[in-house]
Order: C-alpha cells, then structure tokens, then sequence
C-alpha cells in the first residue's frame, strides 16, 4: 500500500487531500501544530492519524506531501531536505494523482470559491451525475469537504494562494481545468502578491490551462478580469452579472435571464446578492457539464448551505449566532447585507451585532484598514478584536463608527464585550477565517447559562 504523510493537514485544503487519498487506497498519515473541527472531526472519521509534533521524526516509508502553511526555516522541513525523502506539494499531488484523469470543474475568484463549489457540485449531484469534489468548507448537502465521486466530473476550489515553500505558482496552476467559474476578482492575500497585477497574472496563466474546446464563464463589469482576459484567453467565454452587457446569463432582483429570455426566480433560499452571483455562475458551468439551466435551478432549491458561510449556530436566551468567514471587506458587506435580508420579515427585530476578527495576513497587515468602517456600516454594533500585536489601530480605522465600535484586546475581552453589549432579539454576526477560540460555542454557552447581562 503507497504511504503518504502530509504536513499542515489540518488545513482545509490538506485536510480534503487527505480524505481523497484515503479514499484512493493510500495509508495516510499528517501532523499540524493544531486541529480543530470542522476537520479534526472529518479526519477522525477517516481513520486518519494526526500528530502536533512538528518535529518529529518523518516517517521513511511515505512520500511526505506538503502544505503551504510549511516555511523554509521550520526544523522539520530542515529534515525533509537534508534527508532522501520522496516530497511533493499538496496540489501538485492531487493534479499528477487524481486530476490528470478527471473532467474537472474549478471555481476561482478572491470572493465566493467555496460557496460557488458547493452549489455546483450539488447541482451536478442533483442530476445524477455523482461529481468527485474538493471544497474548502462542508457543504450542508454533502457533510464532507471532498470526496471521489462515481464519475469523471471533478469540482474544485480553485485557489490562488501559493503552492509551497518551494513553488510560488498559485495552487490553481496544478488543476488541469476544463472549465473555469471566475467569480471576481481584489487584492488579497498581501503577504503573498505585492499588488492586484501580480494577482491577475497568475490567473492570466490559469486561463492558458482550459482547452480550446472548454469554457470560461467570467464575472461582467469586472476590470481586473477583463484585464485578465486581454493577456490571452483560447477558450470560449460566457459572462453572468446584473448589467446589460452580461450575457448569455443575467440576474434581475430574483429573476434569472438566459439568452434574452426569463429562465426563472432564484429560490427563497439563495440570500444576498452575492449569493444569487455565485448561483448564476454555477448554473452556468454545471450547463456546461450537461445539466439543463431548469434542471439546475430546480436543484437550487434544495441547496442547503455551507459550514461557517452565514452559518446559524444556535439561538440562546432569545440571541441568535451566525458565524461566517468573511474576511476581506466586500465579503463583510455583502455577508452583512445577505443577513440583513434574511432577518428583514422577522417581527421584532433587535440589532445586529457584527463581531469581526482580523486573522488573515492581509488583515493583519492593515492593508484595507482605510475601507472598513464603509464595509462595517450596516451593523448596528461592531466589536473589532484588537490584539496589541497589529501594526494599525483598529480604533483609528473604525473612527467614523463612533460610539458604536468596541475594540477589545484578547478573545476572552471580547466574549466580555458581547455579552455586556446584547439584549433579547439581537444577532450576532461573528466573522473569522480562523477557529475564534471557538467564541460561537462560548456565546451560546453563556447565553444559555446566565442570559444577556
């Protein structure tokens, strides 16, 4: 039996390469410096075994496959490079190992990937057509991150971060594509590109991967896309959006356009505008890979969401928690707005309460600090951890906000926060790429025990 033992497995991304490779029939193993759910729990019911000790000796008998969380100057990658060890990165494992033989579907863009995936591969799924998938969340429908799948159809989330410690290449560059969903396109990921250009030339490299003979749908009225598109693109191309030069796919309010003509309303639960984008470009691809637009819209119906994207955690002593993984201030806008327009029917509404938690790098360096007081706007209250170590001043930043921002300085300072803060008929929105120290269940828990203050 191939071995293979992965660092940085706790990642969404390593964590869902995992259970593919278990599923293929490797022994596999990984360590992390730490592993909380939703992929601790994935990886146990797996049978997959999980270390913390970074250190330690590497196994001699497995490829050692790794995770772009490894840097240069960690011992263990020392070891790695001064042994005689088979290594490769987690995604150019998975384009040699499993993607070269499938018909893959990849969904990139800096907003939207996981969400976009997941009603993809549902709409395929609702077809008949048992796609294999690789998500960077667990979509509802499914209740895992990634699986094999019964047919060639391959859905993944085609992300632009970097490969490894020693490849720069955007991971997507390793995924064979045969068609593209590009959903938008920013600046992020500031510890990895200098500016926007450099983003977009890696997705201009990305467009000379699909065929001829596959398809690009693209995002309208998206210049840096466009721009993209201007440095080479073979393959035909259909853009969805709300103007009147997208075309062949448009949304209207609710109403779907395909080719001049109304092919329907978005179900009641595809919320936000955001969502109805990435719905639309999901139906799109998914008619590409044979699935009538009716077929696929009637799947959206039964689209059940994804973990930790606008996520109902639970309602205690009359407050609701979503959690979302918004983190970067367009998602923060339209995670708001979806949730405004979810609550807007319902009698009695409190305030909503927006708990945001700067963990991503490009957060943590303040690069968009000047825009998110305008992308925190819609929340009635914002507490904004504030750990000493950040090299701007949230206060300062959210300074328009006024007496409506609070700016604690450690996790348990904002539970505190919280909890002094909201009333019966709030929401509290908490929004992190990161487990929080898991300040969801810890609301919910002193909500149930003691009740608002």
């Amino acid at each position: 039996m191939k071995k293979i033992h992965i660092l940085g497995i706790a990642g969404t991304f390593m964590g869902s390469l995992a259970q593919l490779a278990r599923q293929m029939g490797y022994a596999v193993s990984g360590r992390d410096h730490a592993i909380y759910p939703p992929m601790s729990d994935q990886l146990a019911q797996a049978g997959i075994p999980v270390e913390t000790d970074m250190d330690a000796p590497l196994p001699e008998d497995a490829e050692i496959i790794v995770g772009n969380v490894m840097r240069r100057d960690m011992p263990v990658i020392d070891q790695l490079l001064s042994g005689f060890y088979r290594y490769r990165s987690g995604p150019q494992w998975l384009g040699e190992e499993l993607l070269r033989d499938r018909f893959v579907l990849a969904v990139a863009g800096t907003h939207g990937k996981t969400t976009t995936s997941a009603l993809l591969a549902w709409i395929l799924e609702s077809a008949g057509m048992a796609p294999g998938f690789l998500i960077g969340g667990v979509p509802a429908n499914f209740g895992v991150s990634a699986r094999l799948g019964e047919t060639p159809f391959f859905v993944i989330e085609a992300d632009e971060y970097d490969t490894a410690f020693f490849d720069k290449r955007s991971k997507f560059l390793h995924y064979r594509p045969r068609g593209v969903i590009l959903n938008n396109l920013e600046f992020d990921h500031a510890d990895i590109f200098p500016d926007l250009a450099a983003i977009e030339r890696q997705f201009a490299h990305f467009l000379r991967l699909v065929p001829n003979r596959g398809l690009v749908v693209m995002a309208d009225d998206t210049p840096a896309l466009e721009r993209v598109v201007a440095q080479g693109c073979w393959s035909p191309i259909e853009r969805f959006g709300s103007g009147t030069s997208a075309a062949p796919w448009r949304v209207d309010g609710r109403g779907i356009w395909l080719d001049g003509q109304q092919l329907g309303d978005f179900p009641p639960n595809i919320l936000g505008r955001h969502n109805r984008m990435n719905a639309l470009a999901a139906l799109a691809l998914a008619r590409f890979a044979g699935v009538p637009p009716e077929q696929g819209l009637a799947a959206l119906a039964t689209f059940t969401g994804v973990a930790r994207r606008l996520q109902n955690r639970g309602t205690e002593a009359g407050v609701t928690v979503y959690d979302d993984f918004a983190h970067h201030p367009t998602a923060i806008i339209e995670t708001i707005a979806a949730l405004r327009e979810q609550l807007s029917d319902r009698a009695g509404q409190g305030r909503l309460i927006v708990v945001v938690d700067p963990r991503s790098n490009t957060m943590r360096a303040g690069v968009h600090a000047e825009v998110l007081a305008d992308a925190l706007e819609g929340a009635d209250l914002v507490v904004f951890h504030s750990p000493e170590n950040l090299p701007w001043s949230p206060s300062h930043a959210l300074a328009a906000l006024g007496g409506r921002a609070r700016f604690p300085s450690t996790v348990d300072a904002v539970l505190t926060t919280v909890m002094s803060l909201i009333r019966p008929g709030d929401v509290v929105l908490v929004m992190s790429n990161g487990s929080f120290d898991g300040l969801h269940q810890r609301l919910l828990d002193a909500l149930a025990a003691t009740g608002p203050v």
